[in-house]
């Protein structure tokens, strides 16, 4: 079996996929800043970065943060995982990091670049945005009175666990490069999403959609995130909402 270190691997997918590795009985490594015995901050590497990766076949990383740091993180991953002879380095990207000019998505692809350029083996797999992800956006929007909406903004959201399955299947094979992007099973409009959300939780509120301004916006408008011709996710947003919420909360 193969010896595999997953980065974020306490996170919402890299749990999973570790969970999945595991089972498959790969020895299994878990990075993140409050793991042990790797408990690493990948912005700042270290001695403990190089003891992660010492002995490693494969990297799968999913460690990232909206907030800024991924390409220092990555920078660092990269070096340690060269000084470590590890052959396969695989990477979680998102749908339209290339066509939406989004401050994350920017750092999305150039860590994409620093891995294609990095001489190791790679593979990089762009999918959707998560069910929970939305989830997470509707109930601060539903905060208020009245939800309001980005106008004319759809969305293709997927199942992690989807996702996640695949980053394993991927783990386990040679590097294959960029491969086909995956996308959720439909494209859906932001306001069909929202009243999903509304109904499952029980919350009545008005929806408007609002124009907004900006390049990112005007990306996301036309759909640069999406990925209809890659619609090879199975569950939907109303079976994400129906277990975890149930009937719906009063």
């Amino acid at each position: 079996m193969t010896t595999i270190l997953v980065t974020g691997g306490t996170g919402t997918l890299g749990r999973l996929v570790t969970e999945r590795l595991d089972a498959e009985g790969h020895e299994v490594r878990v990075l993140s800043r409050h793991s042990r015995p790797y408990a690493v901050d990948l912005r700042e590497g270290g001695s403990g970065l190089d003891e992660a990766v010492a002995g490693v076949e494969t990297v799968v990383h999913c460690a990232s943060s909206p907030r800024g740091g991924d390409e220092q993180a990555a920078t660092n991953l990269i070096t340690a995982a060269r000084r470590a002879g590890v052959g396969h380095l695989v990477y979680i990207s998102i749908v339209g990091v290339d066509r939406v000019p989004f401050g994350y998505y920017r750092s999305k692809l150039a860590v994409e670049r620093q891995i294609e350029q990095s001489g190791l083996g790679w593979t990089i797999l762009r999918a959707t945005q998560f069910h929970d992800l939305l989830v997470t956006l509707f109930q601060a929007l539903s905060k208020p009175p009245v939800m309001v909406l980005p106008a004319g903004v759809s969305d293709q959201p997927i199942a992690v666990a989807e996702v996640a399955d695949r980053l394993a299947e991927l783990a386990t094979g040679a590097p294959a490069g960029r491969v086909e992007d995956m996308g959720g099973p439909v494209v859906r409009t932001f306001p069909e999403l929202a009243r999903a959300y509304l109904a499952a939780t029980g919350r009545r509120r008005p929806v408007v959609s609002v124009p907004l301004a900006g390049k990112a916006y005007s990306g996301f408008r036309a759909g640069g995130h999406l990925t209809p011709e890659r619609a090879a996710g199975k569950g939907t947003f109303e079976e994400y909402l129906a277990a975890r919420f149930g009937a719906g909360r009063r």
